[in-house]
């Protein structure tokens, strides 16, 4: 029993680990927006959406790895139930909140006068000025930061609601119904709640969106995320075999049963 307990917790800690992990280096790159259509040598899309908005495929560079945090609720979800992703998500959003506190405070620091003037040109010769390019890309607006917590605690509370409901319907079979349905209704969310609230909602006027914007650039997001949620779903498979056998397929079996039945209820 206690081998077991054991294993319970290692295999907790190591997915949490790379909830955490992953969850954290996504919102600290995410200041970057990459071209889809450029890294995969294709011309911009250029697809028209809401009043007369033509969008192409730019994403945060978040998006890279957020499969990965996917993956790891729908693992987490299936063996920890509710409170495993509850527990997770919390840790993740305050760890995340840790982060951007730190960064700010360490963008207020004065820069030494030998940092500026080693790093005060590019590799091209250009001169820029490298405290203000280190502020400008590490710091994030409040409205960005807060829409981003909000986004990803709903999005979890979501994903993990819908997950058990399709459980029910499916019983112990057909996962990767339960694990893509509930990524796809709960990223559908995330995708618009984000910049809502981050580019309508906070933004100040000079910088606010349309709604029609906020629209048009949820839907480029939510395409992405649901062709990944859909690309990834073997990779699932794959982590329950190795799951079940390092637990025990029985062990594993009772583990999944007292997820699905304390996983009642959306909070």
């Amino acid at each position: 029993m206690n081998i077991l307990k054991s294993k319970r917790a290692n295999l907790f800690i190591f997915l949490s680990g790379i909830f955490i992990t992953n969850a954290l280096i996504a919102e600290i790159i995410g200041v970057k927006i990459f071209s889809l259509e450029n890294t995969l040598g294709f011309n911009p899309a250029q697809i028209p959406l809401f009043n007369g908005n033509a969008l192409d495929f730019n994403l945060t560079a978040g998006v890279i790895i957020w499969p990965i945090v996917f993956i790891t609720t729908d693992i987490i979800n299936e063996y920890y139930g509710k409170q495993g992703v509850r527990k997770i998500s919390y840790l993740t959003a305050g760890f995340i909140s840790y982060v951007f506190i730190v960064i700010w405070i360490v963008t207020l620091l004065s820069p030494a006068n030998f940092w500026l003037d080693v790093n005060s040109t590019d590799a091209d010769g250009n001169a820029f000025n490298v405290n203000f390019a280190f502020n400008k890309l590490f710091r994030q607006g409040a409205g960005i930061i807060i829409g981003s917590l909000f986004a990803f605690l709903l999005g979890q509370l979501l994903d993990v609601y819908v997950f058990h409901k399709l459980r029910k319907i499916t019983g112990s079979k057909n996962l990767w119904l339960r694990a893509t349905g509930s990524t796809l209704v709960s990223q559908f969310v995330d995708s618009f709640v984000v910049l809502f609230i981050a580019f309508y909602l906070l933004a100040p006027n000079s910088a606010k969106w349309s709604v029609s914007q906020v629209l048009s650039v949820g839907i480029i997001n939510y395409i992405y995320k649901f062709v990944v949620a859909l690309a990834i779903t073997p990779l699932l498979y794959v982590a329950h075999f190795l799951i079940d056998n390092y637990l025990g397929k029985e062990k594993a079996k009772e583990m999944m049963a007292k997820a699905a039945e304390k996983s009642e209820g959306f909070f």
